[in-house]
């Protein structure tokens, strides 16, 4: 396995420890654990108790002894469900033939489907957020002088003062600002990740070539970069539900069939974080981008899709949920994402499509779509080598990238051009704003990271 890879292993396992932020809290005992696996299994069986189903169909076992259970792998299988959804045909039937009709009409409705069958919608009382700059440092960054603003996102929990929810950010950018930015401020690529305790640097640097991490990279073309902790905003379990801005905007309580999941809730984080960029003229809260790999990647996607200030996404090995299609069975499946170790990232409603008598192909929606809802800025989807970070879909997220291009070319811009597989460091399809690159490496952004950054630059940042 290369060095590389084992390094993204690490990351992501730490990433997991992380997430898991409840475990610690009290104390990582088995004592603790215990209680919130009662906690997670409760909330669950709540879930499926409103939606009257029993258990929903078990997701694909990699490790099982079971063959059968397996995940496939095989091309020749993995397209069960010819037909998806049409973009670019309404609910009720119509072509959409122009851009109005689509900005007033469909894109709407796409929406609303993935808000009601997927994601879930964020409630009308999420409260406000108040930032506040918790420290700000002169460091050296890799021989780059950088300023390191450490800030606390303060949700007001005046609603229900039991939960508290403070948004962790931290945003560096170098001390000589280029002329470009000068006016405008500095473009700013927004991670999802995770801060060192002590402040005093962004979270681990993650290589992304040539020995240089994506920070060093940013900031030597004058960027800043920032990182977004999701777990701050809404942990990553069932257990956490009544808590975080899940549970202090339903009051502790379980969710009902419509309300958000982890996904949707990371991605308001992330607007909220747009909120404060655009206070600071230290910024160009016009260029901001947002970057995530495997469930990260999921939530950059979701954040991009709905938020519109996001002017581009790299989207990393993002998986069901993510880039590749629901309507694939290849690596991960819709009985993974329901299960009662993945149903937090998104809504109960979801849950119906991995049970008896629905499945995927009864989904009004496919992520096609979600990428679609992105048009026109500039999303980049990225995946590995087949042997690294084939669970997540390679093929499938090409797949759906290719069928988004039709509304990139209704709103006048170039779509990928090919509905053929394009192979592994294969440069051709990143000329417009929706882009595919596959690298070598396995579950990581790091091999891809310089071509997204020169992608927007020409895209975004340049153009």
């Amino acid at each position: 396995m290369r060095i590389r890879t084992l390094l993204a292993a690490a990351a992501m396992l730490l990433a997991g420890m992380q997430a898991d932020a409840q475990f610690f809290m009290f104390g990582g005992s088995s004592a603790s654990r215990d209680s919130l696996n009662r906690i997670a299994a409760a909330d669950y069986a709540d879930m499926l108790a409103k939606l009257g189903i029993q258990a929903p169909r078990e997701g694909r076992q990699p490790n099982s002894q079971d063959v059968s259970k397996h995940p496939n792998y095989d091309e020749l299988k993995a397209n069960p469900y010819i037909f998806y959804p049409e973009a670019l045909v309404t609910n009720a039937g119509k072509a959409v033939k122009n851009a109005r009709m689509w900005n007033k009409v469909r894109r709407g409705e796409i929406v609303k489907m993935f808000e009601d069958e997927v994601y879930g919608r964020i409630p009308e009382n999420v409260p406000s957020v108040t930032w506040q700059v918790k420290s700000e440092e002169q460091q050296d960054y890799q021989g780059i002088p950088v300023t390191v603003r450490t800030l606390a996102g303060v949700v007001d929990n005046s609603s229900y003062p039991s939960i508290s929810v403070n948004i962790e950010c931290q945003i560096m950018w170098p001390q000589s600002v280029a002329e470009e930015f000068s006016k405008s401020g500095v473009p700013v690529i927004m991670e999802f990740g995770f801060i060192s305790t002590g402040g005093r640097q962004m979270m681990m640097p993650m290589r992304a070539g040539a020995g240089q991490s994506w920070q060093q990279m940013t900031l030597e073309r004058g960027w800043a970069c920032a990182t977004i902790n999701p777990s701050s905003i809404q942990a990553d379990a069932g257990s956490g539900l009544t808590n975080g801005i899940i549970g202090l905007c339903n009051k502790g309580q379980h969710r009902q069939p419509t309300d958000w999941g982890a996904l949707r809730a990371w991605g308001w984080g992330a607007s909220r974080f747009i909120d404060y960029l655009e206070t600071c003229p230290e910024f160009d809260a016009t260029k901001t981008a947002i970057e995530g790999v495997s469930r990260y990647g999921k939530a950059a996607l979701v954040a991009m899709a709905f938020e519109p200030r996001i002017a581009g996404g790299f989207i990393a090995s993002s998986g069901k949920a993510g880039a590749a299609g629901w309507r694939r069975d290849c690596g991960e499946s819709i009985g993974n994402i329901v299960s009662n170790e993945e149903y937090h990232w998104v809504c109960g409603n979801l849950i119906k499509y991995g049970a008896e008598p629905l499945t995927e192909a009864d989904l009004p929606v496919d992520q096609h779509e979600l990428i679609a809802l992105c048009a026109p800025r500039a999303c980049f989807i990225s995946t590995g080598t087949f042997d690294g970070d084939k669970w997540q879909d390679v093929v499938g997220s090409f797949i759906s990238a290719a069928k988004a291009s039709e509304v990139y070319e209704l709103l006048g811009c170039k779509g990928l051009g090919t509905d053929v597989f394009p192979g592994v460091d294969n440069d051709q399809l990143m000329e417009g704003p929706l882009a595919y690159r596959q690298h070598h490496g396995g579950h990581e952004a790091g091999p891809n990271w310089p071509y997204f950054l020169s992608y927007f630059a020409n895209q975004v940042v340049f153009k």
